[in-house]
């Protein structure tokens, strides 16, 4: 409830939080050595400086005394006016200020102006600092009518309220607080006069200058928190005003369309598409609900505000979550309308009895060809008899399932319980076989632990930073501020990839090497730093094991014999040695480039084996991260959906691991054998020994290496169970598909890159009579004689505590709340975001070194196929394209398949950009538009595989990493030729 304050311009209220991220109250910085209160929370608990208590012992210590509106307050170091008084309860108005973490203030706007006693003229609130004993008025006379006049000078150039671009904007707010009514803003618009025009050039975002105050708050949301440096000022005086590069329509510029700017403009000049009226009209008001929920594409697990009306999301804002601190990137902003889509899975579905051979030859549009409505009591019936025949006939090892990195902890969990329970088979995988498993393994092996050893975050204390095998401005674009600001503020950003990222042009030194010399190259880095003796003896001799041996491997690989074969000059290998090591705190970040490798394990052991010997891990700034790729594949490893290990990576070969976990479960033996992977399950469906396959989310009929392969393996299956949001790829299989409820539309704990656990929340009901994927995997396992009786997520997370030792201290209750990042150590504790700073989960708390020699790819580039072909992601579309191209904004920025060649090999082959080519590999050929894009070597060809009508995987490599059994998605010997003309694509389901 809000108390207005007699004197105008400023309000007082009973609220005296100020939420910062992880909407916990902000704590405050503090100076070294305030001893006991360098932990107090100055936010809403109840801190000395709330309370307004200012004779702690710690008081004189941690911040300025001075008065304000006529009461003494105390400041903590950097604190500014605006800042104090918005904790105690009397906010200013504010244009130009955020009050969110990575926004500068810049009073500019005037519109926070206080009287300082002694001081000739007004002070802007938001970048004054108090000093010792100065005396501040907030709703002295003089400050209100300064604040006054700004607004009305402001809102007399503004557009009529009725044809504002956001009648609801926090300018009218500001306005009204600072008692400036309705009646000051125009009435009409003036005839004859200029007014800029709107822009809606850009699918996402409508442009109203006519709206602008010139607060540059866009300006800084572009250049420094994201740091895109789309946005800028152009002209002086009255000419001034805000650009998109060079003064070209928003469109047509280089912005990725992150939406920060619109989520920062006060006053409606930036807007959702989506709540723009014909008119050019709009308001952000009247919403049904706003649901704080997760972002459901990559790893960083940004939180998000979802805002609903008549039952639809209309738009997202960012939240404060620890990870992204109100960021979003275009997928997580403007992505989520697919749950709109018409092709949404609604009603159970069980394969007609005359339906056309199986094939990828279903309509998503009308699936009455292939399939017949059912009730949910037939579809589980059928679905769980063919599960229970194939069992029958060939033993538990005949079924296997494909769970879901998309889905949330609980219903991981579930799903690789029912596999095993219901089965007594291991057969159980997921995506993380497809990207991280060679990761995953190495750290397993080197360091005890297969999450990250410290969050991405922390890079703002290290002063260098390696990024490898990795694009983060397009699969990771909220991590990838930080990275940017990291530049931005004097660290040393080295790149390592076989194209140039968009994050070169803040990088010190980028290494674009040759694919499949990852090896090569990080050997000779680690050659220089032994030679050179910049290696940090104390910590190898006190943490780690096998120095010796790494040492006499490296003997071989010095810089000079390395540079022919890794592409890169001896010079450059020395200097990124020298850097890295001589670094006082150093992190190293990898992707799917790393990993995608036959030698992806040996790839991550000389990552793990370069931050050991510089000491780079278990210190603030410090730690090795593979960037997660899907929203929870991290929390579905930890829930034990892979096929060697139980949850919390506990051996399956263990009896009294597998003793542990049956106690827990109640019933049932679980097998002692390491299931089959991801690969290894197609091949058996191929061979005919897996004769039914579960499948929750996945769709490996377009994930899959060598594609064409897993589509005959589907053709051959007896019984497919695909329970999904759409008729993907892979439900084209199907026998019975499950409707399923999309991320927006559950209940549900996720885990991110950075180990952080948290809440998910429905906004919105799913369509028709699809359900939650805990709900149907709980009613299969009911029809397969398991009872397992769970009536809400909350019972299978307390079920899961007891048997994970990584959510020790972490309770449902909590997470209603607060994100917590494992280990947590006390209830209290919101985890830990560094680990293995006293040793590590090995035996004498030892590391590992693991020499690693050069194997070569799989296959080669000869005269017949003479490039290279790397896979990956694009900005606007994620994993097979399921979700995003059914996503009208994304659909829009990228509509069409595509390949990325440099231009010397275009015109070498007679072509320009927009014209057709045919990749061949040894799997076959596909036909694509290509794109001239100089971060492309020459003798290179970059395609993303979201696009069913040019299904990259159809000409990936299903060689496997023989320690992670990963694919070998990341190198394809290819040739690229000409094409007269574009052949004809079908129109399927990502169509």
């Amino acid at each position: 409830m809000s108390v207005v304050d007699p004197v105008p311009g400023v309000r007082r209220t009973k609220r005296v939080e100020s939420l910062g991220r992880n909407n916990h109250p902000r704590k405050l910085p503090l100076p070294p050595g305030t001893g006991a209160d360098a932990g107090r929370d100055y936010g809403g608990n109840g801190g000395d400086l709330e309370r307004g208590d200012l004779s702690g012992a710690g008081a004189a210590a941690v911040g300025t005394r001075f008065t304000l509106d006529g009461c003494e307050a105390l400041a903590a170091p950097g604190e500014s006016i605006w800042e104090v008084a918005r904790r105690l309860g009397t906010t200013i108005p504010h244009l130009c200020h955020a009050d969110e973490p990575g926004y500068r203030s810049d009073g500019n706007c005037r519109a926070c102006m206080v009287e300082i006693e002694g001081e000739r003229t007004l002070a802007a609130s938001c970048i004054r600092v108090p000093s010792p004993g100065m005396v501040v008025s907030t709703g002295s006379p003089r400050a209100s009518a300064a604040r006054r006049m700004v607004i009305e000078l402001l809102a007399a150039d503004q557009p009529p309220v009725a044809a504002s671009p956001d009648r609801s904007s926090r300018f009218h707010e500001m306005a009204a607080l600072a008692g400036v009514e309705g009646s000051r803003f125009p009435s009409v618009v003036a005839s004859g006069a200029a007014r800029p025009a709107p822009d809606a050039s850009h699918p996402a975002m409508r442009v109203n200058l006519d709206a602008c105050i010139h607060c540059t708050l866009c300006v800084r949301a572009c250049r420094e928190v994201q740091v895109n440096d789309v946005i800028g000022m152009a002209g002086r005086g009255m000419d001034a005003k805000i650009v998109f590069d060079f003064d070209d329509p928003m469109g047509s510029s280089t912005c990725v369309a992150c939406g920060e700017c619109v989520q920062a403009c006060p006053t409606g000049a930036l807007m959702p598409e989506t709540l723009v009226d014909a008119d050019g009209t709009g308001d952000r008001a009247g919403v049904e609900s706003t649901t704080r929920s997760v972002c459901s594409y990559c790893g960083v697990g940004c939180q998000l505000d979802f805002k609903v009306r008549d039952s639809k999301i209309v738009w997202v804002e960012g939240a404060g979550g620890p990870s992204n601190e109100q960021r979003l990137c275009v997928k997580g902003r403007f992505g989520f309308d697919y749950i709109d889509h018409p092709h949404r899975l609604s009603v159970p579905l069980i394969r007609r009895e005359d339906a056309p051979p199986k094939g990828l030859n279903v309509d998503p549009a009308d699936v009455s060809t292939h399939f017949r409505e059912a009730t949910w009591d037939e579809a589980l019936e059928v679905a769980a008899r063919g599960l229970r025949a194939a069992a029958d006939a060939g033993g538990g090892n005949a079924v296997a399932g494909f769970g879901s990195a998309k889905c949330s902890n609980e219903e991981a969990y579930l799903f690789q319980k029912l596999v095993r329970q219901g089965f007594g088979t291991n057969n159980v995988d997921h995506c993380t076989r497809l990207c991280h498993a060679s990761s995953v393994a190495a750290l397993l092996e080197n360091v005890g632990s297969g999450a990250v050893t410290a969050t991405f975050n922390q890079i703002e204390h290290a002063d260098v930073a390696i990024v490898i095998g990795a694009n983060p401005t397009e699969n990771h674009p909220v991590a990838a501020t930080w990275f940017k600001q990291f530049a931005k503020r004097g660290g040393k950003l080295i790149l390592m990839d076989p194209r140039r990222m968009g994050l070169a042009r803040h990088a010190t030194h980028s290494l674009q090497f040759r694919p499949g010399t990852d090896v090569a190259m990080l050997n000779a880095i680690m050659h220089t730093i032994v030679e050179e003796g910049l290696f940090d003896r104390q910590y190898v001799q006190g943490f780690t094991e096998g120095w010796e041996a790494q040492v006499r491997h490296l003997e071989g690989f010095s810089p000079e014999r390395m540079a022919p074969l890794c592409g890169i000059d001896a010079a450059t290998l020395r200097a990124v040695a020298r850097d890295f090591a001589g670094a006082r705190a150093g992190m190293i970040f990898w992707g799917m480039g790393v990993s995608q490798h036959i030698h992806g394990t040996d790839n991550s052991r000389c990552l793990i084996s370069l931050a050991l010997m510089c000491g780079h891990v278990g210190r603030p700034g410090t730690g090795l991260h593979p960037l997660r790729g899907q929203n929870n594949v991290q929390g579905a490893s930890d829930a034990g959906l892979i096929p060697m290990f139980l949850p919390d990576y506990r051996s399956v070969e263990s009896e009294a691991v597998r003793a542990d976990v049956e106690s827990i479960w109640g019933s049932g033996k679980i097998d002692a054998n390491k299931g089959l992977t991801v690969t290894e399950i197609v091949d058996a469906m191929h061979r005919g020994d897996v004769t039914a396959l579960y499948v929750l989310g996945e769709n490996p009929a377009m994930s899959d290496p060598d594609v064409d392969h897993a589509r005959e393996a589907l053709e051959r299956l007896p019984h497919l169970v695909v329970q999904d949001i759409f008729l993907t790829e892979t439900a084209n299989y199907a026998d019975v598909i499950l409707p399923a409820a999309a991320w927006p539309e559950k209940t549900g704990t996720v885990t991110n890159t950075n180990r952080q656990v948290q809440m998910g929340r429905p906004a919105v009901p799913p369509p028709g009579q699809a359900r939650e994927d805990w709900w149907i995997t709980t009613a299969l396992a009911d029809r397969l004689g398991l009872d397992w009786g769970y009536t809400h997520p909350r019972e299978v997370f307390a079920e899961m505590k007891r048997g994970m030792a990584s959510l020790d201290n972490i309770t449902w209750e909590r997470l209603e709340t607060e994100a917590v990042t494992y280990p947590s150590l006390s209830p209290d504790d919101p985890g830990q975001p560094i680990v293995f700073g006293d040793g590590f989960p090995r035996p004498e708390g030892r590391a590992k070194f693991t020499p690693a020699a050069i194997t070569a790819p799989d296959e080669v580039p000869d005269e017949d196929y003479p490039m290279v072909l790397l896979t990956g992601r694009q900005l606007e579309h994620w994993h097979t394209g399921s979700m995003t191209r059914r996503a009208s904004v994304l659909d829009a920025l990228e509509p069409e398949a595509n390949c990325s060649i440099h231009p010397r090999t275009l015109a070498a082959l007679g072509l320009v950009a927009g014209d057709t080519v045919r990749i061949a590999t040894r799997r076959g050929h596909i036909d694509v538009m290509a794109r001239a894009d100089r971060a492309v070597a020459e003798d290179q060809v970059f395609m993303p595989f979201a696009y069913v009508e040019a299904a990259a995987n159809r000409l990936t490599n299903s060689a496997v990493d023989p320690f992670g059994k990963i694919p070998e998605f990341k190198f394809s010997a290819a040739r690229v030729t000409r094409v007269d003309a574009p052949v004809d694509t079908l129109e399927l389901a990502d169509g």
